[in-house]
């Protein structure tokens, strides 16, 4: 017995088992192909061990706002991909598809809202002189641009989620679209302002004049891992961005679209794109980098200034830079 007689193709050229009699035909489901079980098993275990792997040096570095919303990223990829294999097994239930639909698109939001963080101390370590904005407004502003996707995407979400025609359920993956276009936009910008605080600082030290760094973090300049710990953010923002920018083209045409049905795509820029950037910003893991520098940086700390009494270091903030 030949493997045709229990395979038809499904839309994207990918195997696909033959529906039983009395069973509705694949090209009637949400998607018209079953999620490959074991690529997606993969995705979701590399997740888990990331997760654990984020826990660890968060708790153990006390980086607790970064954690939170990596470690929730992260959860949320857990969630999309344990969708995707109920989809395996059931690719006609709406509550499947939702189920990876959702958390799968709203999971990176909170990835770059870690980014986020990140930069605004990496910009008070190399000289916060050289930033258009204070360091703080990165956080502020970024992370808010995050907080509009999220609300967007998940407002979407539930509206699709409740859907009980096609009408709605469109203006739920449209609203979810919006949300995907605000993020993509904020990380434009955060791209250019990111460009041109690295292109002043590259020009102040060609020229010499690299002045105004703050002293309490010369040790960390120094550090070579410094420098690759900034690559790996450029790193996994430029993946997170590229995935985002892949996300709505495939959202675009509508779940019954070529693209939406296209595995091979989507198992290419979706799960490798952020695996590989969560790799980065573990491998890179800021607690690692900054040590003992992450909170003093976060609050723009410029030096240590030794109290009048005692041998305790007292840290002093610099209010008119900062």
């Amino acid at each position: 017995m030949g493997a045709s007689s229990d395979f038809v193709p499904a839309k994207n050229g990918t195997a696909a088992a033959k529906p039983k009699a009395g069973v509705r035909p694949l090209d009637k489901a949400i998607i018209t192909y079953y999620p490959n079980f074991a690529g997606n098993t993969i995705y979701g275990v590399c997740f888990i061990i990331l997760l654990f792997m984020q826990l660890f040096f968060g708790i153990h570095k006390k980086t607790w706002t970064y954690m939170s919303a990596v470690c929730l990223g992260i959860f949320g990829e857990i969630v999309g991909y344990g969708g995707r294999l109920m989809l395996n097994n059931n690719p006609f239930d709406m509550n499947n598809f939702l189920v990876y639909l959702v958390p799968l698109t709203v999971a990176p939001a909170l990835l770059t809202g870690g980014i986020y963080l990140c930069l605004s101390r990496v910009i008070v370590a190399v000289g916060a002189d050289y930033s258009r904005i204070k360091p703080k407004m990165y956080t502020y502003i970024f992370v808010g641009c995050d907080l509009l996707s999220l609300v967007l995407q998940s407002i979407g979400g539930a509206i699709a989620s409740m859907a009980r025609n096609t009408s709605s359920r469109d203006l739920g993956v449209h609203i979810m679209i919006a949300g995907l276009i605000s993020q993509i936009i904020s990380m434009i910008i955060f791209f250019a302002l990111w460009g041109d605080f690295a292109f002043r600082v590259r020009k102040a030290k060609s020229a010499g004049n690299l002045t105004g760094q703050a002293p309490l973090y010369e040790s960390l300049r120094a550090d070579p891992s410094f420098r690759w710990f900034q690559w790996s953010l450029f790193v996994a923002t430029l993946l997170i961005f590229i995935r985002s920018v892949y996300r709505v083209a495939e959202l675009w045409g509508g779940f019954q679209s070529h693209l939406a049905n296209d595995e091979v795509t989507f198992m290419i820029f979706e799960g490798p794109m952020i695996i590989v950037a969560v790799m980065m910003m573990t491998a890179f893991h800021p607690g690692r980098i900054f040590d003992d520098l992450w909170i003093p940086a976060g609050k723009g700390y410029r030096f240590f200034k030794h109290g009048d009494t005692g041998s305790t270091d007292k840290i002093e903030l610099i209010e008119r830079n900062y």
